[in-house]
């Protein structure tokens, strides 16, 4: 069976409805189900985020992460944290959870530093989203962290297919890149729920064309995806990244001033944000 036909097969499972996800992937998903209730409140989700230790810490070090917490008014409690971010972080932070917990578990030794990069990839674009939505696009940062996070979860759900798929790992990932990424991620993220704008913004990293000056979503998360310092294991082909065209060190002027002033003035505030994703 060659690469096509297995991401064929894969994405007609996750059509049908049969996705395999581990216990605690599902537990994920119940935790961000529930948070979307509008009945729930600060005290409930604390208590429903306890469940999740790991979720839990990385809440109270998002929440003490300078995009957060400007004035370094730490907290150590989860209720004070929760409070402080809001339920769209809280969500985006179980979705978090849910695109790691994916290619956990028992993969072999080289499947898991695959995965172990490509979530240190996601997090770096996660918070350049944040930053750039902030001080450069003008849309939504949280919106833009959430599409930063979710937008490598078609790669993590490939991961825990592939022991079923001897060889899919092999070689470079130019056939993922031009057929699989779109064909398993579109209806993975519908499976999942996640809203359309976010979507349509996964949907132009796809296409990988960046407009110029940079603006909505797409675009946001297209300049995250180019700058960051860990590029994404499954976007090589050759010696060459998914973006050959742009260059990382592109100059964009924004106002008075330039995107690589903007990213300095906010290097501490990606950094914290970076520590606090890494689950």
């Amino acid at each position: 069976m060659d690469k096509t036909q297995a991401f064929q097969l894969i994405a007609r499972d996750v059509v049908e409805g049969h996705i395999d996800f581990p216990t605690n992937v599902q537990v994920s998903l119940r935790l961000r189900d529930a948070l979307s209730d509008p009945d729930c409140h600060v005290d409930k989700a604390a208590r429903l985020v306890e469940a999740e230790p790991l979720l839990a810490a990385r809440i109270v070090a998002l929440a003490n992460s300078v995009a957060y917490n400007p004035y370094a008014r730490e907290i150590s409690d989860l209720r004070s944290a929760i409070s402080r971010l809001g339920f769209a972080a809280l969500r985006s932070l179980s979705m978090a959870l849910v695109a790691r917990q994916m290619a956990g578990g028992a993969l072999p030794v080289a499947c898991q530093a695959i995965a172990d990069q490509l979530w240190q990839h996601t997090a770096h674009v996660a918070a350049l989203s944040r930053v750039i939505a902030r001080r450069v696009t003008g849309v939504d940062p949280e919106a833009a962290l959430f599409a930063g996070l979710m937008h490598e979860v078609a790669g993590f759900y490939l991961l825990a297919k592939s022991p079923a798929y001897p060889g899919l790992l092999d070689g470079d990932f130019a056939e993922w890149i031009e057929v699989g990424e779109r064909q398993v991620g579109e209806p993975l993220l519908q499976a999942l729920a996640i809203p359309e704008n976010v979507l349509a913004a996964i949907e132009v990293y796809w296409d990988g064309y960046l407009g110029m000056p940079p603006a909505g979503l797409g675009d946001t998360l297209l300049l995250a995806e180019q700058l960051s310092p860990v590029s994404s294991p499954l976007h090589r082909i050759g010696s060459g990244n998914k973006f050959p065209g742009i260059d990382a060190e592109i100059e964009v002027l924004v106002g008075e001033a330039l995107l690589t002033e903007i990213l300095a003035e906010s290097q501490g505030e990606v950094a914290s944000l970076y520590a606090a994703l890494c689950f």
